[in-house]
């Protein structure tokens, strides 16, 4: 089995951007890890320094080369990056 992982630090979410099944809505100094196996991309995020991880809605989503994945984890970093537009993008990037 061919895997691989991403983790991004310290990233600032709006209110009301990042989704999580578990836990709600997250905002504030956030991580975000995205696993890649069996050609699907399990994206993750919790509070910078904290314990729990939450699955952001949307996760897993189809992603069949390691590439396409990091890739995928790029595109969700930037989204919750992007201020005002960051839901709309997130919703579009888990929608696919």
């Amino acid at each position: 089995m061919t895997w691989a992982s991403w983790t991004t630090v310290g990233i600032h979410a709006r209110p009301g951007t990042v989704r999580t099944v578990e836990a709600g809505v997250l905002d504030g100094d956030v991580t975000i890890h995205t696993t890649w196996s069996e050609e699907q991309a399990h994206v993750a995020v919790q509070y910078t320094g904290a314990t729990d991880w939450f699955t952001m809605i949307g996760s897993p989503v189809p992603c069949f080369s390691e590439e396409d994945s990091r890739s995928f984890h790029q595109a969700v970093v930037e989204a919750v990056r992007g201020g005002e537009d960051a839901e709309r993008k997130l919703q579009r990037l888990f929608e696919r």
